[in-house]
This record gives structure tokens, C-alpha cells and sequence, in this order.
């Protein structure tokens, strides 16, 4: 990994949850190559003592820790863990989040046609299905932000950085629950940034544009690999016309994990999207 930006990070503790997951693991590595120690929290241990190791090899320090972020004594015990490997964190990237196919409507427009036939539509979301992804994005980023941001009160260089969407600005079809849980992560990012003002905490979030993951897969590509419809649209309305790849999401990370580059930079949230937040589609 080759970065174009490498600020000081020597003795910083960096607290990702999802860490394991497709840009996250991207934000570690990076972080760790800068000399942070890095706590790779997850739901999936495995997958978060992958990426530790593979820190490890590269000569960095990291340690997975096991969370559901959406509950809080897990949060908390995850807390603890962190504790007492490495003390306090100085910087906590909220990074779990996602959608779920349940949430999600098979029609962009409503037709009526639809309630009559196997379509799944926007009267068809089930409460408990989007109550999953508002508490995955929203309460999966308020609960360890009152666990980690404990640690940083009276302290200097410590930020939160949030992981919002291009969803916030402009609600995609089909995922209502993902586009209004991201929306309320940009919110929630303005309102820290003013709450923790006076302590000197910054907050901030970046909001990625397209793209492909594990996660959004099924609704990007076809069985054969082939692109769907849906990639289709993302393309033609990036007018860089393509996917974003994980690291270069690293420059806008970087920028905002710095305390010397950003120290008057908080509650903002930066569109790294190839330009689909400007364009209107003419």
C-alpha cells in the first residue's frame, strides 16, 4: 500500500468498528503504516483477526476485539478490551453499517400492479427489517461513540470520524431504511461536532459514493458477473463513470484523521463519490 498522504500517527490508538469490511480494513491498514495502534472491532472475530494479522505481516500493530455495536454491554466490553491493550483511543472511525435485502422495495416507482403478484413493495417492508438497519447505521455508531468518546474529554488530537453516504444527500430507490439511516449519521455528525466543541473533540464524516462490496453485490451484478440495470444508472449518473476503489477513500481519511492538517475542520462531511453529488442528470 502506497500512500500519497502518511501524517505522524506514533502512539495514536485508533478504535474501527466494521473493520473487517471491504473500505474499513483499507482505513486500518493505512492508519497502521502511519504508526497507529489499531483496534479492528467487528461481529465477526474472524474476520477482524484476518485483517489484524495481515496488519501484523505488514509490521503494524493491530488487535481484533469481537462487538455488536448495536448492543450496548457488547460495546462496552469491547471498550474494556481496548483498554487494556492499548489504552485510550485518540480516534474512533465508526465504520459498521449496512443494508439488508428485506429492507429493500422491489420497485424504484410504486405500480399497483405489484400488490396483486410476488413484487415486494414499499407496503411490504416489515417494521422489525428496518428498525435492523436504522439500529446497524445509527444506534450501531451512538453507542460506541458514548463508550470511546469518554476517553478522549480533556485530551488533545482526539476526533471522530463517521461513515456517512451519498444516500444522505440524495435518497437512492429501493433502500428507504439505508438512504434515511445515513441521512440521520450526516446529521448526527453536525450535532457531536457542535456537542463536543468546547472539548475539543472533533467530529467529521466522509460520505463515500458507489462502491462495489460484498454487501451491495447482488444489487450491482448479475449471477454471470455481467453488470445489472442498476450499475447501469450508478455509472451513467458518476461522471467519472466507475466505481470508486477502497483507497481512494484514503486521501479524505487521512486529511481528517491529522489533527495538524484539519485542527479547524469539524462537522463537515466530505463527498468522495466521482462527482455524482454535482451532476443532475443533464
Amino acid at each position: 500500500m502506497n500512500l500519497s498522504l502518511k501524517p505522524d500517527m506514533t502512539g495514536k490508538v485508533v478504535v474501527i468498528t466494521g473493520g473487517a469490511g471491504v473500505l474499513c480494513r483499507e482505513f486500518a491498514k493505512a492508519l497502521a503504516l502511519c504508526g497507529a495502534k489499531v483496534a479492528i472491532l467487528n461481529r465477526t472475530l474472524s474476520k477482524a483477526e484476518e485483517v489484524a494479522a495481515e496488519i501484523c505481516a505488514m509490521g503494524g500493530e493491530a488487535a481484533a476485539v469481537q462487538v455488536d455495536v448495536t448492543d450496548k454491554q457488547s460495546v462496552e466490553a469491547a471498550h474494556e478490551a481496548v483498554l487494556a491493550r492499548y489504552g485510550k483511543c485518540d480516534i474512533l472511525i465508526n465504520g459498521a453499517g449496512g443494508n439488508h435485502p428485506r429492507a429493500t422495495t422491489d420497485q424504484e416507482y410504486f405500480s399497483a400492479e405489484g400488490l396483486d403478484n410476488d413484487t415486494k413493495t414499499f407496503f411490504d417492508l416489515d417494521q422489525d427489517d428496518i428498525q435492523f438497519v436504522m439500529n446497524l447505521n445509527f444506534i450501531g455508531t451512538l453507542l460506541p461513540t458514548q463508550a470511546f468518546a469518554r476517553d478522549m474529554l480533556g485530551r488533545q488530537g482526539c476526533s471522530i470520524l463517521n461513515v456517512s453516504s451519498m444516500n444522505a444527500f440524495t435518497p437512492l430507490t429501493k433502500i428507504p431504511a439505508y438512504s434515511g439511516a445515513k441521512a440521520a449519521i450526516s446529521n448526527f455528525t453536525q450535532w457531536l461536532a457542535v456537542h463536543f466543541s468546547k472539548e475539543g473533540i472533533r467530529v467529521n464524516a466522509i460520505a463515500p459514493g458507489f462502491f462495489s462490496t460484498e454487501q451491495n453485490k447482488k444489487l450491482l451484478w448479475n449471477e454471470d458477473g455481467t453488470p445489472t440495470a442498476r450499475t447501469g444508472k450508478i455509472l451513467a449518473a458518476t461522471p467519472m463513470g466507475r466505481f470508486g476503489a477502497p483507497e481512494e477513500l484514503l486521501g479524505a481519511l487521512m486529511f481528517l484523521a491529522d489533527d495538524k492538517a484539519s485542527s479547524f475542520v469539524t462537522g463537515i462531511v466530505i463527498p468522495v463519490d466521482g462527482g455524482f453529488s454535482a451532476y443532475s442528470g443533464v
